[in-house]
């Protein structure tokens, strides 16, 4: 597989799956659109950036035999090309992370052009879409996707205190803007964990769609059982229940995605 540019112009979608707040679903919303939009026939990277590595588990990796990681190319952007793994799914690649990316932070905050690693070691790639799967945290690795990334992708878990937290996203969003990366936009948010059976979840959808009107994807992401266990058996729901509702939801949001991105 080519997975290094060869002088060809295609635009590669690079996409942060970002949340301060964790338990939302950031990892299981990347690994899920990642595998559908491979079924898609898409090249598709997803870059595991949170140092829980659940992602890389969650696709049937070991973090903790991994001979090179995120990490790694964090400090060497010109060995990403060289770390990658190949999934089983459909051929969806994978930029892994080990648990020791949780120092990274504080060794990488004294290097050189700190905010554009990841940004730096993506440009050598050749992908149809790149997801990122970002830390709970406003820190330097969010940093450095944020910088990397032309499209924001939010997960909002639909419970109480769903909009807190947001208000310093958004804002740490413009100021990237500002001194980073003045082509990042907000791709969408989109409602998970949803109950539809209590009146919360819907009083929860109503708040965000009344503060980000059209942002706010139509699918959403129900509380489900299949898919929750999903990546104890290190696959994504396409492979471990394709007749779930969350299977459905996230093969229905990787099509609303690819509208959206077109």
């Amino acid at each position: 597989m080519i997975i290094e540019k060869r002088g060809r112009q295609k635009v590669t979608h690079i996409i942060a799956i970002a949340n301060q707040k964790g338990g939302v679903g950031k990892t299981t919303t990347a690994i899920n659109l990642g595998a559908y939009l491979s079924k898609q026939r898409k090249k598709v990277l997803i870059v595991d950036l949170d140092p829980q590595a659940n992602t890389t588990s969650g696709l049937g990796i070991n973090k903790n035999t991994l001979s090179g990681s995120v990490q790694d190319v964090l400090f060497n952007p010109p060995s990403v090309a060289g770390t990658l793994l190949e999934t089983e799914f459909d051929g969806l690649m994978l930029l892994p992370a080990r648990p020791e990316l949780a120092t990274t932070e504080v060794t990488l905050v004294n290097e050189a052009d700190r905010e554009f690693r990841l940004k730096k070691a993506l440009e050598q790639l050749d992908f149809d879409v790149i997801l990122i799967d970002c830390p709970p945290a406003l820190g330097l690795l969010t940093i450095n996707a944020l910088t990397a990334a032309k499209h924001l992708l939010i997960p909002v878990q639909a419970e109480y205190y769903a909009l807190e937290g947001l208000g310093q996203l958004l804002e740490t969003v413009q100021r990237i803007r500002e001194a980073l990366n003045p082509d990042l936009e907000l791709l969408g948010l989109v409602l998970t964990m949803f109950n539809s059976r209590t009146s919360l979840a819907s009083g929860v959808q109503d708040e965000v769609k009344r503060h980000f009107g059209d942002k706010v994807f139509k699918t959403v992401i129900p509380r489900n059982v299949r898919l929750a266990e999903a990546p104890s058996y290190g696959k994504p729901i396409s492979e471990h229940d394709r007749w779930s509702k969350g299977a459905k939801s996230y093969k229905q949001l990787a099509k609303e995605l690819t509208d959206r991105l077109k």
